[in-house]
Parts: C-alpha cells; sequence; structure tokens
C-alpha cells in the first residue's frame, strides 16, 4: 500500500507539470534586437570631359647647328632658359579613354652661344622667343589620374646674330619663324572636379632652314643653313568648364 500510495503521488506531479512544461515550449523566443546595414561604399568617378583653360610653366633648351652657306660648319651650341604660357583645349572621355585636341602658346628665354669653329674673332649667338604648339592628345584616365600621348604641329619664333668674340659689338642678325612637329606625354592629377595639376614633356622637330643674315653697313650679307630642334618641360594647371558631364556618376 505504501509503493501503491508514493506511485500515485509521483504520476500526480507529472500530470500537473506537463501543461506548465508544454506551455514554456509554445512560449515563441524573444526577436533579435535590429542592426542597421552598413551603408555601401560610394566612389566618385572623374570626367574629364569638358572644354579647359590653363597657364603653364617650366623651361627647356635648344640644340642649334650652324653652317656657312659654301663655306663649311661654323659649330653648335644649346640655348636653355625659362618658359611660361597658356594652353586651351576640349576633351572627350569615353569609358577609360580620353581623346583630345589643345592649342599652347608660350613666351620663351632659350639663349646660348659658342665660337665660331670657321673664324674664332666671331661668336655665334641663338635664340627662341617664343612657340606654339597645336596638338592632338589620346590618354588613359585611372579615375581622377590621367596619363596621356600627344602629337601634332609646332611653330618657333628665333633669332640668331653673330658678335665680335673680342668687343661683344653685333656683327649681323636675322629673324625667323619656322614651323615643324612635336611629340609629348604628360600626366595630370585632379584636385577637383574643375581643376588640374599636371606635369608635361615636348620635344620639337625643326627642319634645317637658310637664313640671310642682316649685316652692318659695309659688310658683305650672308647665307647660313641652321638646323635646331627642342626640349620643354612644363608644370600646367587646367581649369576645366561645367560639372559633371555624360560620364560622371557613382559606381556601388
Amino acid at each position: 500500500m505504501k509503493k501503491l500510495l508514493l506511485a500515485t503521488i509521483g504520476a500526480g506531479a507529472v500530470a500537473a507539470a506537463a501543461p506548465a512544461l508544454g506551455a514554456d515550449l509554445a512560449r515563441r523566443a524573444p526577436p533579435a534586437p535590429y542592426t542597421k546595414a552598413p551603408p555601401a561604399v560610394v566612389a566618385t568617378v572623374y570626367d574629364w570631359s569638358g572644354f579647359y583653360i590653363g597657364a603653364n610653366a617650366g623651361g627647356g633648351s635648344s640644340r642649334n647647328c650652324w653652317g656657312l652657306v659654301g663655306g663649311g660648319g661654323e659649330g653648335c651650341n644649346s640655348a636653355s632658359g625659362a618658359a611660361v604660357g597658356g594652353q586651351l583645349g576640349y576633351r572627350m572621355q569615353m569609358s577609360n579613354f580620353v581623346f583630345g585636341v589643345e592649342a599652347q602658346g608660350d613666351w620663351a628665354d632659350f639663349s646660348g652661344s659658342n665660337r665660331n669653329l670657321l673664324n674664332p674673332a666671331i661668336t655665334d649667338r641663338s635664340r627662341i622667343n617664343d612657340f606654339g604648339l597645336f596638338t592632338g592628345q589620346v590618354g588613359y584616365a585611372f579615375n581622377n589620374v590621367l596619363g596621356y600621348v600627344k602629337g601634332g604641329a609646332a611653330v618657333v619664333g628665333d633669332k640668331y646674330n653673330t658678335f665680335n668674340t673680342a668687343t661683344g659689338a653685333q656683327l649681323s642678325s636675322a629673324n625667323t619663324t619656322r614651323w615643324g612637329a612635336t611629340v609629348g606625354a604628360g600626366v595630370e592629377y585632379g584636385i577637383s572636379q574643375n581643376l588640374s595639376l599636371g606635369v608635361e614633356y615636348d620635344h620639337i622637330f625643326l627642319d634645317n632652314k637658310n637664313l640671310n643674315f642682316t649685316t652692318m653697313a659695309g659688310a658683305m650679307p650672308t647665307t647660313r643653313n641652321i638646323g635646331q630642334d627642342a626640349d620643354i618641360g612644363l608644370v600646367r594647371l587646367n581649369y576645366r568648364f561645367g560639372g559633371p558631364g555624360p560620364g560622371f556618376g557613382l559606381m556601388h
């Protein structure tokens, strides 16, 4: 009887606890706290398209080889100095490729001299006073960094003089404007969507040219053949007109 009584009490306890356990199991777990998703990473795509105007400054040098027509070579000199000027152009960007045209004009002070090999009593002096470049460009943009090559036509304003080596008195002179070709390359960095800073190197090819030198009264006029080329390095600052063009946008 004692064992039966204990079994009956145990069964009753189990029966009483079952509904409570079932209620606990049926109760839903509380929801997890809400966490806001992190914002998407947004990258700005720089646009190089549009008209621009700018200024440049730097320096360069030219190599000038003189020859007296009918008389032989007179020697070569290197004329070097500073340059400052401006440029304007237009660029169009297609994907990462950038195409453009540009006109550039600079005042220059490239000057150099050498002792005349045919007559050491004479000193020959060469000078570039100004130059202009009219070029097309092809470049590749890494967002706001643009690397490009350029090529086209060049025009140079030259002045040549001969002097008495001992006294410095001018003996003869010639002025000329000569046309040639140019190639170059540069890198430009977009500081803002409208402002960019860059560096550029240009080489100018110029053919030999016969020049008639005007001489002092009583002296025989002379004709000289002068060959010339030039190398120029510039720092450039450009301002592009307008806001972001069709190529500007956001990339997620």
